[in-house]
Order: structure tokens, then sequence, then C-alpha cells
């Protein structure tokens, strides 16, 4: 196996004096799904923003084979991270297809060749989204929004796409269309790093698992193995029986 596309060592951080993290470690080769699954308050986002460099940290952060630890947000997204934050971050007031445009800068700024060509393959994924094209973003639904956030990182032909809570407040139906997006993206070879309440649904669709509790890794191992732990399946497949189910 060669390197992995991220690597990350003993990383700590958190906000200002409060630390989240305590020293995680956890990989991701080219091509796969990693899940990371926890409850809330985990230290599951704070993973993400840390790996973005939205938060400062310590730790080592190796992405494609560069030390990126240093690097700034700005830096990060050039190299081809990209994070699709709980909240979608949407500019509310413009329309869908200029959102999408925007979300082409990374590949723009690059010159890579018929950027804008991403467009179709984003509305090949989101018919919705094609449907919606004029449309202000404020105006979707929220699976459409959570569409919208997805289909604009995309837009920036990401290396590593983080996608944080991608279920949060969606419809059981949504959600299930959701995960059939993050498995049609994973068939397409894209490298996906899940952070996800919705530990069934996660599990069905990533092939390396990790849990994390109060900001330490408790358990690691390929998704299928985990997704039969008895301590995962007490803890947070049982509960999630009646709720929201996965794909």
């Amino acid at each position: 196996m060669g390197n992995p596309l991220l690597h990350v060592e003993a990383l700590h951080a958190g906000y200002g004096r409060a630390e989240v993290l305590s020293g995680i470690s956890l990989h991701l080769d080219a091509g796969q799904v990693v899940t990371v699954i926890g409850p809330n308050g985990a230290g599951k986002s704070t993973t993400l923003n840390a790996l973005m460099g939205l938060l400062p940290s310590r730790g080592a952060i190796r992405f494609d084979g560069q030390d990126i630890a240093e690097l700034s947000l700005e830096e990060r997204v050039m190299l081809g991270l990209a994070l699709v934050p709980e909240r979608r971050e949407l500019f509310g007031t413009m329309p869908v297809e200029d959102n999408l445009i925007l979300g082409g800068w990374r590949a723009k700024q690059l010159r890579m060749p018929n950027w804008r060509g991403e467009l179709e393959r984003v509305y090949e994924l989101f018919p919705r989204l094609k449907e919606r094209r004029a449309q202000l973003a404020g105006t979707l639904s929220g699976g459409e929004r959570q569409m919208l956030a997805v289909g604009r990182a995309l837009m920036s032909k990401p290396k590593l796409l983080m996608l944080d809570e991608p279920s949060l407040g969606l419809a059981p139906l949504v959600v299930k269309e959701i995960f059939r997006i993050i498995e049609t993206l994973r068939a397409q070879g894209v490298s996906i790093l899940l952070v996800e309440q919705n530990a069934r649904a996660a599990l069905e669709v990533a092939d390396h698992a990790y849990v994390l509790e109060t900001g330490e890794i408790r358990l690691e191992g390929p998704a299928r193995e985990l997704a039969g732990d008895a301590r995962v399946i007490d803890t947070y497949l049982g509960a999630a029986r009646g709720a929201t189910a996965g794909p």
C-alpha cells in the first residue's frame, strides 16, 4: 500500500483554552470513504475544522504527501481539501448555478481544462439542482440545500471531500438520497471523510471507521467489522433502529 492521502498523527485542537481533541490519529487512502462516528460533543466537527485550517491545532497533518499543519485555509483549499460544513454556508441571495460556479474557484485558479464542464457532472448527480438552477439558494428545501453544498464542493474538483453531518435535520427519504449520492461518489473514486451521527448509514457506506468519544479515538477498523462490534451495536446502532434510517 502506498502513502495515504491523509495521515493525521497526535492531533490536538479546541476552542480557546478548552481542548476538544486529545491527540487523535487517523488515515485515509485515496478512493476510500472513511467515517468518524460518535455522540454529540465528541469532537467530530472539531476534527474537520482543524483539518481544514479553521481552528488552530497541534500535531502532524500530511495531505497527499505534504505537511499542511502550518498552511492557511486558502492554501489547503488550493491543495484539494474541500469541506461541506454542517451549516452548509450557502449564498442564499444568489441563484443555485451562481453558487456552483463560485465553487469552481479553485479549478479556475489552477486553470484546469473545462472546469465549467464540472457543472454538467454536478447536474447529473443532482437533477433537482438543474431544475432549480435559476432559483435563489435561500428558497431551497433542506435536502436541496445539502445537495447544493455538496455540489458546490465538487465544483472545486477536490482530492478529498469532507462532509460534516450531511444527514442532519433531513427527512428519512432525503437522508437515503444523500447516502445514495455518497455511494455514487465512492464508486466514481472520490475520496471522502464523513463525519456523521447516523452511525448505521455511515458504516454501511464507509470502508473504514473511527469511533470518537470525548476527543479520543476509542475504536477503529473496517466499517463492516465495527458494524458487528457489540459495543458499537449497543451504543450507536441499537439506539438508531427507531431513528432516521440509512440507505
